[in-house]
C-alpha cells in the first residue's frame, strides 16, 4: 500500500525553499525513496504551502527519513520557515486518475 506524507509550512523565503528542495533531489539521486512530490501554495494565505510526498510504502518513507541528506534538509528547512513544519502521515486507500 502506498503512503503519503503531507508537510504544511509557512515561509516568506519560497525561492530559498525551492532551491533547497532541488538541492536535496540532486544530492539523493539514486538513493531517495520518494516516488512523487507535489508542492502547492495556498491561494488565500500567501506564505502558506503544502508538500505532498508519495512513497511506495511507510517503510520506504522511514528509510528516506534516515538518509543523511534528509536530516540536513530538515534542519535547513526549519530555519527557512515561520514556525514549525507540520507533518501528517497517511496510508493511501484509493488512487484513481
Amino acid at each position: 500500500m502506498s503512503f503519503v506524507q503531507i508537510l504544511e509550512f509557512d515561509t516568506k523565503r519560497a525561492a530559498e525553499v525551492e532551491s533547497l528542495m532541488n538541492e536535496w533531489r540532486t544530492q539523493t539521486e539514486g538513493t531517495r525513496y520518494v516516488r512523487r512530490e507535489v508542492v502547492a501554495k495556498h491561494r488565500d494565505r500567501p506564505d502558506h504551502y503544502v508538500a505532498v510526498v508519495e512513497f511506495s510504502s511507510h517503510e520506504e518513507a522511514q528509510r528516506n527519513s534516515k538518509l543523511p541528506e534528509t536530516d540536513r534538509f530538515n534542519a535547513h528547512m526549519a530555519k527557512l520557515c515561520e514556525g514549525p513544519i507540520e507533518f501528517s502521515n497517511y496510508d493511501v486507500i484509493r488512487d484513481k486518475s
